[in-house]
């Protein structure tokens, strides 16, 4: 097989309508973060928790260059559009779970000693991620992070959308400055709640930083080697390198696995650049089987929980029972795609009536948490 060292050109990327390879990656880091959580020992060393990681990358990387896409075919960045999309691709599948595992546990009559009770005002307020105790819910908390991130970036796109000059400039020294502050705050986390959740802005920022830089003409420019199908199999190598050093990594920094972060975020970053060009790495990612599970990954993520509770039943923790979560997570997700996800997105579009539909809504959601 001849390899062509040729990457894609400016002009390429912003013609593209849809990333497919984005999608391979969702599935990717869905199933990791399923196989950390009931593969036992056996699969510790791939450390899958912090795919979740890769969900905020990817999801400051589509939202951010969603928005200035618009900005550049219509003048200016729809908040309603926006908001709109994000309500009836995010709540309906998400409410529908919290309230099935509220009526789960009520039956089962564990609902106060399974402390949902106490997680619920949090849950409804998408404050998740302070929630500091286990719940039947627990995948969740990333979706309080998510929501905190849609109510602020897309403000400050269309606040610095009326600069005259130098918006590109202004939009990175916002984001610059608040993974500053990010990384500025990361001694504090071993100490402090606030400051270990600050962690996780800092990789939707990342992706923000990412979304920009490949958008102007000279970032792209400086990051268009990765896309060429040589440099993206070097990239993925890299990458997976970078996965199986999570723990060690970790264990070199002190056991603060806050300080792992900033260093994976980057590596997702480059990650997607690489995914972005024509290759052998595209074609995987973007596979069949990888982009039917990418399509149901925010739904496999929610229901996994619930999946462990029917596979629990059979198989004790460990490589079998990952994947037979995962199995039965999926089969959730496919029921919720075609009854609940799908038709709330058509719902959405009416609302904003006769817009575009973006290219993250043709392939799949960006966030997982």
């Amino acid at each position: 097989m001849i390899i062509s060292w040729r990457p894609l050109d400016h002009a390429g990327y912003r013609s593209s309508s849809w990333f497919p390879g984005l999608t391979g990656l969702r599935a990717l880091a869905a199933l990791a973060v399923v196989f950390f959580h009931y593969g036992g020992p056996v699969v510790d060393r791939l450390q899958g928790w912090i795919a979740v990681q890769l969900f905020f990358v990817l999801s400051g990387f589509l939202i951010t260059t969603l928005a200035l896409r618009e900005e550049d075919r219509t003048g200016r960045i729809s908040l309603r559009a926006f908001y709109v999309r994000r309500v009836f691709r995010i709540l309906p599948v998400y409410f529908l779970l919290l309230g099935l595992t509220a009526v789960a546990v009520t039956l089962a009559g564990t609902y106060a000693s399974s402390r949902l009770a106490d997680a619920m005002p949090y849950y409804l307020t998408f404050c998740n991620e302070v929630v500091d105790f286990n719940t039947p819910y627990p995948t969740s908390w990333s979706l309080g992070v998510e929501e905190k991130f849609y109510l602020g970036w897309p403000v400050l796109l269309v606040l610095t959308s009326f600069a005259k000059s130098g918006k590109t400039a202004l939009r990175v020294l916002i984001g610059a400055g608040a993974l500053g502050f990010v990384l500025g705050v990361l001694p504090l986390a071993p100490a402090h709640q606030w400051a270990s959740l600050t962690v996780h802005y800092g990789s939707l920022v990342v992706g923000c930083l990412l979304a920009l830089a490949l958008h102007h003409p000279r970032g792209f420019a400086v990051l268009r080697p990765l896309t060429s199908p040589a440099a993206a199999v070097l990239v993925a190598l890299g990458f997976g390198a970078l996965q199986l050093s999570v723990k060690p990594l970790g264990q070199a920094l002190g056991g603060n696995w806050q300080f792992v972060v900033p260093v994976y975020a980057v590596g997702a970053a480059l990650l997607l650049v690489a995914v972005l060009g024509r290759g052998p790495v595209r074609r995987l990612l973007s596979s069949r089987p990888l982009a039917f599970i990418g399509d149901r990954s925010y739904a496999l993520y929610l229901t996994q929980t619930g999946a462990a509770g029917v596979t629990g039943l059979l198989f004790p923790t460990g490589p079998a029972k990952a994947a037979a979560t995962s199995a039965v997570a999926l089969l959730f997700a496919c029921a919720l795609r075609k009854w609940v996800e799908l038709p709330a997105i058509a719902f959405g579009r009416k609302l904003v009536k006769g817009e575009r539909a973006p290219a993250e809504e043709r392939q799949g959601p960006a966030r997982v948490g």
